[in-house]
């Protein structure tokens, strides 16, 4: 059986899945609290297909009969139990819809929840996720799990991503209508494949703050022809005890703020990945549009708080947790991975290892250093030998304010493009 951490995605047939036979999903729980679970079928918007297609236990069964609520018990228990059984047939559904949404909602606080797990199963069962209280904090919903297809293939993803509001917030978030609905037909019809809107487009929308650096790095990207590639991006942060004085000033978010207009551009989902690491790595989960904005000091209580053990270097740890990541992700986009660290590295030989097995992926590595020294092997990586490519590239700042946004665009765009040239040609990259 596949355990499947927060933040975690993959092909369902990585998980021993056939999504053209139908699929249960049991939501088990042990809750002293009344909570509801909900799905919700959207197209590729993100947005509700109509308001029949939200299923639950005041609307079992969706109008083409292939997602069904069979199971279901609505009241608190002492004890761990089944509150819900979904069964879906993916394979039958209309091809506008995208994505189903699990949603878990209640009218107090989620962290009164003392546990819930998901399994997937198709004859056994074949995946298991398991969230606690201080997954849920003080939201009143969460967008738990998310089936979805991407080039064809269903994937599913443990989003686990807090809501304020509740349920009908929820609701309007995906275009439902919570006072009076107005369901429209569904059309079994393709979706079309729709432009990428520009970037700035996107920011001025969902990110006003960022627009100037959205434009800034579309002259980047234009002058790579970088603008319509797909690919994952990826943040890993030094939270080592030195770099403390990074994170009193703001470095650190401000890093944030200047890589996700790439992530934005380059990942249908427009967010990035990120993690930090000490002695231990940790995944923070994804920064997007609607969460970047003081990511560094929210995320899981924020960054004095992150789960890294003692503060010091282990950047080999948190590489090889990176590569782990994303090969049970599948691999079926390059991923760009901007790499931070003020230096202090230990444990060449280790750094060395992951970094020659990790040339055989689709992954570039851009190494930066901030305002520190020490960084070792981090700047003798692109020089290295014994790796099948080139997969990285280092270059150093004392300060974030000493360089302009467009040379910092720039310098981490560097090798990134003649990197792609060379995975396409050795057959890394097949997109």
């Amino acid at each position: 059986m596949n355990h499947l951490t927060v933040g975690q995605r993959s092909p369902l047939s990585n998980l021993a899945i056939d999504d053209t036979a139908p699929i249960t999903l049991k939501f088990t729980r042990q809750s002293p609290i009344e909570m509801d679970i909900s799905c919700f079928a959207l197209d590729a918007a993100g947005k509700l297909i109509n308001d029949d297609y939200m299923v639950f236990y005041n609307q079992p069964t969706s109008p083409c009969g292939q997602i069904k609520l069979t199971h279901y018990e609505s009241q608190p228990t002492a004890n761990k139990g089944i509150q819900a059984e979904f069964e879906v047939n993916l394979s039958k559904l209309a091809t506008n819809i995208d994505s189903l949404f699990f949603v878990l909602s209640a009218d107090t606080p989620l962290n009164q929840i003392q546990s819930l797990e998901i399994g997937i199963w198709q004859q056994s069962q074949k995946v298991q996720a398991e969230y606690q209280a201080v997954d849920f904090a003080q939201q009143q919903a969460s967008m738990l799990m998310q089936l979805y297809r991407k080039s064809g293939v269903w994937r599913v993803s443990n989003v686990a991503q807090g809501f304020n509001g509740g349920l009908a917030a929820i609701v309007q978030h995906f275009g439902g209508d919570v006072e009076e609905g107005s369901p429209q037909a569904v059309e079994a019809t393709v979706t079309p494949v729709k432009a990428k809107p520009s970037l700035e487009k996107v920011m001025l929308d969902k990110a006003p703050k960022l627009v100037n650096l959205a434009k800034k790095a579309t002259i980047s990207l234009e002058k790579r022809q970088l603008q319509k590639l797909t690919a994952k991006v990826a943040l890993v942060l030094d939270a080592s005890g030195s770099m403390n004085r990074q994170y009193k000033k703001g470095r650190v978010q401000e890093v944030v703020n200047r890589i996700l207009p790439l992530a934005v551009s380059f990942d249908d989902d427009q967010a990035l990945d990120c993690w930090a690491f000490a002695r231990d790595p940790q995944y923070l989960g994804e920064i997007g549009l609607s969460n970047y904005d003081g990511f560094i000091n929210n995320a899981h209580g924020g960054w004095r708080k992150w789960a890294l053990g003692p503060r010091i270097n282990n950047e080999a740890e948190v590489m090889k947790a990176v590569t782990d990541f994303y090969q049970k992700d599948g691999l079926d986009v390059p991923v760009y991975v901007l790499f931070i660290s003020d230096g202090g590295v230990n444990d060449n030989r280790g750094i060395t290892r992951v970094m020659t097995d990790a040339a055989k992926l689709p992954i570039f590595w851009q190494f930066v250093g901030l305002g520190g020294r020490g960084y070792g092997i981090l700047k003798k990586l692109d020089d290295m030998e014994g790796r099948v490519i080139d997969n990285c590239d280092f270059f150093e700042l004392d300060d974030l304010d000493d360089i302009s946004e467009e040379s910092l665009y720039e310098s981490m765009l560097e090798e990134f493009p003649s990197w792609l040239k060379e995975a396409r040609k050795i057959g890394l990259i097949t997109s």
